[in-house]
C-alpha cells in the first residue's frame, strides 16, 4: 500500500515538473532579444563629447563619474569645442586608460 502510494506522488511531482519545463522557454526567448537589443544599442550609439551635458558623460562613459564629467563640461566651457577625442587626454582626471576604455563610445561632432 504504501508503495502505491508513493508512486503515486512521484508521478504527480514528475508531471507537475514537466508541464514548467514546457512552459519555460518562452520567458527565455523574450529575454534574450531584450538582451541583443540592448547590446546592439550600446553598440551602435556615441556620445557627443561636443554637445553632452555631465549627466549623460557619467551614465555613458566606463570609469567617468560626476567630478570627470563636470570636468569634461567645463574644459569644454572653457577652452571651446573638443576638436578630437584624443583632446580629451587634456581634461584634468581623464587618464589613457579611460580614454581607451571609452573610445569607441565617443565622437566629436
Amino acid at each position: 500500500m504504501r508503495k502505491g502510494y508513493f508512486y503515486s506522488l512521484f508521478f504527480a511531482l514528475l508531471s507537475g515538473a514537466s508541464v514548467a519545463a514546457i512552459a519555460a522557454p518562452e520567458a527565455k526567448a523574450v529575454e534574450s532579444s531584450r538582451v541583443t537589443e540592448a547590446a546592439t544599442r550600446a553598440n551602435t550609439y556615441k556620445v557627443d563629447l561636443n554637445g553632452a551635458d555631465a549627466q549623460t558623460l557619467q551614465r555613458e562613459l566606463i570609469g567617468v563619474g560626476e567630478a570627470k564629467a563636470k570636468a569634461i563640461v567645463a574644459y569644454r566651457d572653457n577652452n571651446g569645442p573638443f576638436a578630437s577625442v584624443d583632446e580629451l587626454l587634456e581634461v584634468k582626471g581623464i587618464g589613457k586608460a579611460i580614454l581607451e576604455s571609452n573610445r569607441d563610445r565617443i565622437e566629436v561632432n
